[in-house]
């Protein structure tokens, strides 16, 4: 097997890959190495073992999916805009297809729960603080973060199970989809908030 330098990255990307693919299963260190082109040794240049392959892959995509989302909206001054702006790069931008479905498909194991608590809670926080500087009163703020999450994780699995049926779906802010964001902005994102009105979820 040719020589090839392969970083720790490559391999926790490899791995998200897998998972999406895959699932937990997928995850596995010899056919990953495969697909790298690199021998087991590589492996155990970077990790201990499996799991900590897969606990490093997830703290990726919470670093990537969560940190970095909401690091790159910070400097929109605007509520509105900033969740605006938040929701339409959660649906558009896709780095690892079909990955989010497949790390929620499988909570109950004890290396994917931890990480998927720990980010479903932070993005839950942040979009109930943004909706409470939109306007809404805190109670109503953080249902509405909850029906906006669930339409964000109906949308991914939407998107992994059935694209031909829902193109709108797709990673893409151009055309059917561009209009099918556009119409759930109306809805997740109001342009006006009257804080004596509630009944902002759909």
């Amino acid at each position: 097997m040719p020589h090839v330098k392969v970083t720790r990255e490559d391999w926790l990307r490899a791995a998200l890959d897998a998972l999406a693919a895959d699932g937990v299963r997928g995850v596995a260190v010899e056919p990953i190495a495969k697909r790298l082109g690199v021998s087991r040794g590589s492996f155990y240049w970077y990790f201990k073992d499996r799991a900590a392959l897969l606990s490093g892959a997830l703290e990726l995509w919470e670093r990537q999916l969560t940190d970095q989302f909401i690091a790159d909206v910070a400097p929109i001054a605007d509520p509105r805009e900033r969740l605006e702006a938040l929701v339409r790069n959660a649906l558009t931008r896709e780095p690892f297809a079909g990955l989010e479905p497949a790390i929620v498909a499988h909570a109950d194991d004890p290396i994917v729960k931890d990480v998927l608590e720990r980010v479903t809670e932070r993005r839950m926080d942040y979009l109930t603080d943004l909706y409470t500087e939109c306007g809404l009163r805190e109670a109503d703020a953080r249902r509405q973060a909850v029906v906006a999450y669930a339409v964000y994780l109906g949308w991914k699995e939407l998107r992994r199970a059935a694209p031909a049926i829902a193109p709108e779906t797709a990673p893409s802010s151009e055309g059917v989809s561009g209009a099918a964001i556009g119409h759930l902005l109306a809805v997740l994102a109001p342009a006006h908030v009257d804080n004596g009105n509630t009944d902002l979820a759909p």
